[in-house]
């Protein structure tokens, strides 16, 4: 038996099969969770994101595949009453939903727009509330169950290029705070990851971002980058009763980066050497 045979979730935010979702899911499934799953919505007559999910859910055995605008009330409350027609009760939830405008994402944060900044804070930080308080309402989540989103240390200090999206999980991460302190009394965890950069969809609209790894993996103690996989194990402890006593953390997985205070000496050395 699996740490999640008998478990049943839903998760949100899967865009390929480089989503850390799908990494954290693929760990799920290998300890026997069931799960159902939402996409983002199509436009026009061809169902391509519908199909690009599908292709990854429906040979682990997708008990559902719904579409899901965060921005669109009526599209939250009819993925929580799938899973309450499914599963009646869910042991986990796994929000994984982030957005901004490319052209307020890759500008300084004094230069966003007032709706792009809006967009962005909706999507990515409000997505939170919304989902757990359609939850909360239709009392689906069961007295043991877990609730996790993804963070990056942009929302605790300034990293350059993470702009607008800092602001936006900052939001997030608070709301983690909040969340776990309304629900905890109900049995609901709610925790976040906050991981190293990593190349998904998401960070492809993030400016410099190939300069956020080479500092990463000069500074972190491990000296490299992370792996999607070493996300997808931790998402799979914080959604399992191996993290029964944590609620309203943000566990960083990111070798160790966010501990530093000041770049390692073999990292001053070859400045100095590079700058003669």
């Amino acid at each position: 038996m699996g740490l999640f045979t008998g478990k049943k979730g839903i998760v949100l935010g899967i865009a390929n099969d480089r989503s850390i979702a799908w990494s954290i899911t693929e760990h799920l499934h290998r300890e026997g969770a069931e799960m159902g799953f939402t996409h983002l919505p199509d436009t026009g007559d061809r169902p391509k994101n519908q199909n690009k999910v599908g292709k990854l859910v429906d040979p682990i055995g997708s008990k559902f595949l719904m579409p899901l605008d965060v921005c669109n009330d009526e599209q939250i409350d009819a993925v929580i009453a799938k899973a309450v027609e499914t599963f009646g009760k869910i042991d986990f939830l796994l929000h994984s939903i982030a957005f901004a405008p490319p052209q307020d994402l890759t500008g300084p944060t004094w230069a966003c727009s007032r709706n792009g900044f809006k967009t962005a804070m909706e999507i990515s930080a409000y997505s939170l509330l919304a989902v757990a308080g359609a939850a909360k309402k239709r009392d689906v989540l069961s007295s043991d169950s877990s609730i996790l989103t993804l963070s990056y240390y942009g929302g605790e200090e300034v990293v350059p290029g993470y702009n607008l999206m800092g602001l936006c999980k900052a939001a997030l991460e608070c709301g983690v705070r909040y969340l776990a302190s309304e629900l905890g009394p109900e049995g609901v965890r709610v925790n976040a990851i906050s991981a190293g950069p990593l190349r998904t969809v998401s960070s492809s609209g993030v400016g410099d971002f190939d300069k956020m790894q080479i500092v990463n993996r000069a500074i972190s103690p491990l000296r490299r980058n992370l792996d999607v996989d070493e996300v997808g194990s931790m998402g799979m402890v914080m959604l399992s009763k191996l993290s029964s006593g944590m609620t309203g953390e943000v566990v960083h997985v990111d070798c160790g980066f966010n501990i530093m205070g000041a770049p390692p000496v073999d990292f001053m050395e070859k400045m100095s050497v590079a700058g003669g």
